[in-house]
C-alpha cells in the first residue's frame, strides 16, 4: 500500500470518523472503501458508453453488411 495525503473539509472528515466509529473501522479503511467504490462506478460507465455506438436497428446487417456497403 502506498501512504497519501488528502486535503479535505473539516465536515468531511468529521463524518468520515462518524462512519468509522460506526462500523469499528479506522478512518483509513472508510476512506479507501469509499475511493473503490468510485473508481469502481466511474471505471464501468466509462468502458461501457460506447455499447450501441453502430446501432443501426437492422438485425440482419452482418449477414447482409457487403450489400449495403456497396449500394451506398
Amino acid at each position: 500500500m502506498k501512504r497519501t495525503t488528502l486535503f479535505i473539509e473539516e465536515e468531511l472528515e468529521e463524518e468520515i470518523k462518524r462512519i468509522a466509529r460506526l462500523k469499528g473501522k479506522k478512518t483509513s479503511e472508510v476512506v479507501r472503501e469509499a475511493l473503490r467504490d468510485y473508481v469502481k462506478r466511474h471505471r464501468s460507465k466509462k468502458t461501457l458508453s460506447f455499447v450501441g455506438i453502430g446501432k443501426s436497428g437492422r438485425k440482419d446487417l452482418s449477414e447482409t453488411h457487403e450489400e449495403e456497403l456497396w449500394e451506398r
